[in-house]
C-alpha cells in the first residue's frame, strides 16, 4: 500500500539532507515531500528579518493545504521537532503517523534557544548581539557526520533564521495525541535536549522508540535503517 511522506529538515539543512531517503521510498511507490523551509537550502536567497518559528510552521501547513495531503507521515529532523509540532496543532486529522528524528519534543512556550545545546545558545547569543539575520552552521563534523559526506554538507549548510531559535512555541500537546507516535534517537551524537525527549517517550506506552548507532544527520549516516523505520512508521 502506498504511504505520504512529509519530511521536513532541521536547522541549517533542506530539502536536499532526504534525498537518499526519498530515492529509496520513491522507488517503493511512495508519495515524498521534502520542503525545504523559508531562507535555507535552495530558498536561502529568502533569508530576511522576521523569519521565526511561525514562518516555518506556515511553510509545511501550507504545502499539506496546497498539495490537499492527508493520511501522512509527518517527520521532523532536530528544529524540524519544533515545526512538525506546530503543525500538528493545526492538521491533526491529516497526519497518520508522527516521527521525531533526533528531534526536540517542545512543551508550551518553550524555544529552540532554551532546548538546544550551551555551544548552540552561545552562537546564538552572538549571533543577536551582531544582529545577524542568520546564525551560521556548524561543520557537519560537529553533527557526527560520517567523513565521506562532511564536505557535502558543509557545502549545503547555511545560516538559520534567528527567529526561529528565539521565538517560543503556542503548544497544547497534540502531537501527543496523534495515535502512531515515533521518537529515533541518533546513538552516536550526544545532547541532552533529545535525552530528554527520548526518556518521555520510553516512558509512555503510545510511543515508539528507536535508537540508530550514527551521528545527527540520520538521513545522510543511515539512509537504509531510517527508511525502514519510516516504513514500519506508516504501518
Amino acid at each position: 500500500m502506498p504511504h505520504t511522506f512529509v519530511l521536513v529538515h532541521g536547522a541549517w539543512h533542506g530539502g536536499w539532507c532526504w534525498r537518499r531517503v526519498a530515492d529509496r521510498l520513491r522507488s517503493a511507490g511512495h508519495a515524498v515531500f521534502t520542503p525545504t523551509l523559508t531562507g535555507l537550502g535552495e530558498r536561502s536567497h529568502l533569508l530576511r528579518a522576521g523569519i521565526d518559528l511561525k514562518t516555518h510552521i506556515a511553510d509545511v501547513v501550507n504545502l499539506m493545504k496546497w498539495e490537499r495531503l492527508t493520511d501522512i507521515v509527518l517527520c521532523g529532523h532536530s528544529y524540524g521537532g519544533m515545526v512538525i509540532s506546530g503543525v500538528a496543532e493545526q492538521m491533526p486529522s491529516a497526519i497518520r503517523s508522527i516521527v521525531f528524528l533526533d528531534a526536540f519534543v517542545p512543551r508550551d512556550g518553550e524555544s529552540t534557544q532554551y532546548l538546544t545545546s550551551t555551544a548552540v545558545q552561545e552562537g546564538i547569543r552572538a549571533a543577536l548581539q551582531r544582529g545577524d539575520l542568520g546564525m551560521p552552521p556548524p561543520p557537519a563534523k560537529a553533527f557526527g557526520v560520517n567523513e565521506a559526506d562532511r564536505a557535502w554538507v558543509d557545502s549545503l549548510c547555511v545560516p538559520q533564521p534567528i527567529g526561529c531559535f528565539t521565538s517560543k512555541i503556542v503548544v497544547t500537546g497534540a502531537h501527543g495525541r496523534i495515535a502512531r507516535k515515533i521518537y529515533i534517537r541518533a546513538g552516536s551524537y550526544a545532547n541532552p535536549g533529545f535525552d530528554r525527549a527520548l526518556a518521555a517517550a520510553q516512558a509512555d506506552s503510545s510511543w515508539r522508540t528507536y535508537d540508530v548507532p550514527c551521528g545527527h544527520d540520520v538521513m545522510v549516516d543511515a539512509p537504509e535503517r531510517l527508511t525502514e523505520i519510516l516504513l514500519e512508521a506508516a504501518n
